[in-house]
């Protein structure tokens, strides 16, 4: 553990670094990372002690730069969406959301090729609504992925503000959304004490990055600086692309069996799986436990236990029929299934 967290620890210090320089994307650089230590629903929760701690020291060394014109607007909209999006966590696995965060991060590429007189044309100041919007959107990716920084810089590139502005505006904005994701997080158990020291690591070396990145900036252009955020936002996507889409083919079934098709998305524990079978027809299946069987397969739970080292159930929900009960009994790693009628 202690090797763990010293890594993390220099990969926290280089990654905000590179956000600061770049504008933002600290959480999106730390996520495949994380994705290699911590499961997915708890990981949110450790990248938002370290970013509320990130927007606090840049806020006290950037405060005279924010712009407030961005801030009223953004905010209002993006605490509501940051309480949906943190509350849907419980129910949607985040990989999904990951894979095409790093989709749309990866469609920066373009912006790389253009040259500093193209840019200068792209400056623009949106109306209102899109401000608004960009908060909402803002606060409910970042509310299921516990990170948004990379993923809306664009907007804060292209809307004209100077390095420093971006910086600290974009720390206004999110502070408030990092200390409301925190306490749904609490409330909902989507925590552990591992996350939690590895979250108060991610502090340290963000607090610490914030207070250094002040002597780097003077010596950054404008247009180095739009061009150092654009190449982040593109190799986190690759990053975030390659580490989401590695969880999703490992923990979702994809499966043909004795003539019998099968596609389905695994989301959470409490969640439900949706699948299409043989004749596409649409079957609902719902991880249960031992206590909400029928009695009558109860009796068979406890027999089948016997049997074997560990089982998981499934209530599966047929349109027109009776719900049906999945048994996957698991014994030196070797899976048995059984299927029961309710």
């Amino acid at each position: 553990m202690t090797l763990t967290i010293a890594l993390l620890f220099i990969a926290t210090i280089i990654a905000f670094w590179i956000s600061a320089i770049s504008g933002g994307g600290a959480s999106l650089i730390l996520i495949p990372i994380l994705n290699f230590i911590l499961p997915a629903p708890v990981i949110p929760f450790t990248l938002t002690i370290g970013t509320l701690s990130s927007s606090a020291s840049r806020i006290a060394v950037f405060r005279k730069a924010i712009n407030w014109k961005i801030f009223f607007w953004f905010v209002p909209f993006s605490i509501p969406a940051v309480i949906f999006g943190a509350y849907l966590i419980k129910y949607v696995n985040p990989n999904y959301l990951q894979f095409f965060v790093a989709l749309f991060l990866i469609t920066n590429l373009t912006e790389l090729f253009k040259n500093k007189k193209r840019i200068e044309k792209e400056k623009k100041s949106y109306p209102k609504y899109r401000l608004a919007l960009v908060g909402f959107l803002a606060g409910f990716i970042s509310g299921i992925t516990g990170a948004v920084g990379l993923l809306f810089n664009r907007f804060y590139l292209h809307y004209g503000l100077t390095k420093e502005e971006i910086i600290a505006t974009r720390a206004a904005n999110e502070i408030f959304l990092h200390a409301i994701k925190l306490v749904i997080y609490i409330v909902l158990g989507l925590y552990s004490t591992f996350a939690f020291w590895l979250g108060i690591t991610i502090a340290v070396g963000a607090i610490i990055s914030s207070y250094t990145v002040k002597y780097i900036l003077p010596y950054l252009s404008e247009f180095a600086f739009k061009k150092i955020g654009y190449t982040a936002m593109v190799l986190s996507g690759i990053l975030l692309l390659f580490s989401s889409s590695n969880l999703i083919m490992k923990h979702d079934k994809l499966s043909k069996e004795a003539g019998f098709y099968a596609a389905s998305e695994k989301w959470s524990a409490n969640s439900f799986d949706f699948e299409y079978s043989h004749g596409n027809r649409l079957e609902i299946e719902k991880t249960i436990k031992q206590t909400e069987l029928p009695d009558n397969l109860k009796l068979k739970f406890q027999e089948l236990s016997e049997m074997f080292d560990h089982i998981l159930l499934e209530k599966v929900f047929r349109p027109g029929r009776n719900p049906a009960y999945e048994f996957y009994c698991f014994k030196n790693n070797i899976l048995t299934k059984y299927d029961f009628d309710g």
